[in-house]
C-alpha cells in the first residue's frame, strides 16, 4: 500500500493552518467576522497547493472544505461570500439554526428534521461537501471485499452507504491483527418500528458477522424524554419494545450490549466519567452552532450530545473492554447523526481518545415519496414491522409514490422514472439479487413493466420479509431482552 510522505506537503504562507478536525467542527461557533477570515485563510491554502502542484486529493479536500465555509458564511450571514468584502459589525444570523441546517434551497438535514422538494431526495453528494466527509468510492468497497472475504453487503454496492470518516484507516488496523468495535443506536418514540428503521442495524449486523467484533447499540430513551411529549416510563418502555425487534435482527448475544441510557448511566461510572470529559470540552457555544440550541432550550438538550458520544470511547464499557481506551471504535448510522460525531471527534484528541470512524448511509423514503418525511404517528407513511401481509400490500397499492405515466398507452410508449418511484426505490434497499433488480429498473424505465406490477414485485418481497421477521421478534422473550442488556464481558478477541 502507497503511504503519502507527510512531511513533502508544500508549505504554507505564514499565517495560513491546515484545517483541522477540531477547527472543522466548531465553524458553526464563529462569529461572521472570523468565518470571513477563516474563508480568506482556506482561500489562501488553495492557492498554496495548487501552485506547488501538490496531490489531487489533498487539493479536493482543501477545496470541499472552501465550499463548505462558504455555504456556512451565507447561512450565517444571509450573503455570498467575497474577497475584499468583510461583513458588516452588525449583521446577524437571519434564521439562528443549526449550522447543518442549510444544505441548499431544497434540503434539510439535521439529527432530528430531515426533509427536501426534490422527488429524488436529498442530494448527498451535496451533504458530502456540506458535512466534510469522505464519498465512499468503488476502491473502497473493494478494500472491504478483499479484508473481510465477503461479497461486499447490498447496501455498499448499491451507494445506500454513501459516506465515511476514516474507514481506511480501520481497515488499516485490522489488516495488523488489530481488532475495533461497533456502536450503533436507536431513539426510541415509538412501540413499532418501521421497516426503514432496520437498515443500520441490518447492515451492522452484517459488519458484526464479517469482522467478528462486539457491539455496543445505545437506546437514548433519555432524549425521547427531552424532545417529545412522553413520560420517563414510556420512553424506557418504548427501549425495551425496539430491543426486540433489534434482538430479532439476530445479533449474537455473546457479542452484543444493548443498553437504556436510563438504565446503564446510572450504573456505571466510567461512562458517567467520559461523559463529562465530554461536556467539560464542549462550549455552549459550540454545541448551539453544531445543533442550532436555541436560549429557551431546556440544559438536557444542550448537555445531551455529551451522553451520544461517550460510547464512542472504548473505556465506557470496562466490563468489554475493562480500562482499555485505545480500541478503535466504528459507527454505522444515518447521515443525520454525523454532527453528534464530528462534535466527538473533535473532543476525543482532546481527552486522549481515539476519534472514532463513521460509514454514513442514505436516508429511507417515506412511501409517498422521498421528498416526504416518515412519521410514527401517520401509520401510511412507511411499512410498519407489525403491519399484516394485507397492511403491506394495501398501503404499497394505495400509497406509494408513482414513477409511472398517467396511462398505460403513454407509460408503455415513454416508460416510468426509477428514480423517484418509491416501489423502486425500496426494492434497491431489500432485493438482494443485482441483476433481478437491474432488470426491473431497464423494463420499468422500457414501458414493458407497469407500476402496478412494479408494485406487486414490491409487495412480495416485504411480505415474506416482514413476516419472518415478526416470527423472530415472537423467540424473544422478556429473558432474552435481559440477557442482551445486562452489562457482562463480551466473546470476541482484540
Amino acid at each position: 500500500m502507497k503511504v503519502r510522505n507527510r512531511a513533502a506537503s508544500p508549505e504554507l504562507p505564514a499565517g495560513v493552518k491546515k484545517m483541522t478536525d477540531s477547527q472543522e467542527e466548531v465553524e458553526g461557533a464563529m462569529t461572521p467576522l472570523q468565518l470571513y477570515e477563516r474563508l480568506n485563510a482556506q482561500g489562501e491554502q488553495v492557492r498554496c497547493l495548487k501552485t506547488a502542484k501538490a496531490e489531487k486529493a489533498e487539493i479536493d479536500v482543501a477545496v470541499q472544505l472552501l465550499l463548505k465555509l462558504k455555504t456556512d458564511y451565507k447561512h450565517l450571514t444571509g450573503q455570498d461570500y467575497k474577497a475584499g468584502c468583510p461583513p458588516p459589525e452588525n449583521v446577524v444570523n437571519q434564521d439562528n439554526g443549526a449550522a447543518t441546517d442549510g444544505i441548499d434551497e431544497e434540503d434539510n438535514v439535521d439529527p432530528w428534521n430531515v426533509s427536501t422538494s426534490n422527488a429524488k431526495g436529498v442530494d448527498y453528494d451535496k451533504l458530502i461537501v456540506r458535512f466534510g466527509s469522505s464519498k465512499i468510492e468503488t476502491e473502497l468497497v473493494d478494500r472491504i471485499e478483499k479484508v473481510t472475504g465477503q461479497k461486499p453487503h447490498r447496501f455498499l454496492r448499491r451507494g445506500i452507504f454513501f459516506s465515511h470518516r476514516d474507514m481506511h484507516q480501520v481497515l488499516d488496523a485490522y489488516e495488523k491483527n488489530k481488532s475495533f468495535y461497533l456502536y450503533t443506536g436507536r431513539g426510541p418514540s415509538s412501540e413499532a418500528m418501521h421497516v426503514g428503521h432496520l437498515i443500520p442495524f441490518i447492515f451492522t449486523k452484517w459488519l458484526q458477522d464479517v469482522f467478528d467484533i462486539p457491539l455496543v447499540i445505545q437506546l437514548t430513551d433519555d432524549e425521547k424524554y427531552l424532545w417529545k411529549d412522553l413520560a420517563i416510563e414510556e420512553c424506557h418502555r418504548f427501549a425495551v419494545e425496539n430491543a426486540k425487534d433489534i434482538i430479532a435482527c439476530g445479533f449474537d448475544v455473546n457479542k452484543t450490549f444493548i443498553f437504556s441510557d436510563f438504565d446503564y448511566m446510572g450504573s456505571s461510572p466510567e461512562f458517567y466519567r467520559n461523559v463529562v470529559k465530554i461536556q467539560k470540552h464542549v462550549t455552549y457555544n459550540q454545541v448551539k452552532g453544531i445543533f442550532g440550541f436555541k436560549d429557551s432550550d431546556c440544559i438536557g438538550k444542550i448537555s445531551f450530545p455529551a451522553i451520544q458520544a461517550a460510547p464512542s470511547f472504548s473505556n465506557s464499557f470496562p466490563q468489554i473492554f475493562g480500562g482499555r481506551k485505545d480500541v478503535q471504535c466504528l459507527i454505522p448510522c444515518a447521515i443525520d447523526q454525523d454532527p453528534y460525531f464530528r462534535m466527538t471527534r473533535d473532543v476525543a484528541p482532546r481527552i486522549g481518545y481515539p476519534k472514532p470512524a463513521l460509514l454514513h448511509s442514505s436516508f429511507f423514503p417515506a412511501l409517498q415519496g422521498a421528498q416526504t418525511k416518515m412519521s410514527a404517528s401517520d401509520a401510511n407513511s412507511s411499512i410498519f414491522l407489525t403491519d399484516t401481509p394485507k397492511q403491506i400490500k394495501n398501503k404499497i397499492n394505495k400509497h406509494a409514490f408513482s414513477g409511472g405515466k398517467d396511462t398505460i398507452e403513454e407509460h408503455r410508449k415513454f416508460g416510468g422514472n426509477p428514480d423517484v418511484d418509491v416501489s423502486f426505490m425500496y426494492l434497491t434497499f431489500f432485493l438482494d439479487d443485482d441483476e433481478q433488480l437491474e432488470k426491473i429498473k431497464q423494463d420499468y424505465s422500457s414501458g414493458a413493466l407497469l407500476t402496478g406490477e412494479l408494485k406487486k414485485i414490491l409487495i412480495e418481497t416485504l411480505q415474506p420479509m416482514i413476516a419472518q421477521h415478526q416470527e423472530r421478534r415472537k423467540q424473544v422473550t422478556e429473558e432474552t431482552v435481559k440477557q442482551f442488556m445486562t452489562p457482562r464481558p463480551l466473546n470476541f478477541k482484540l
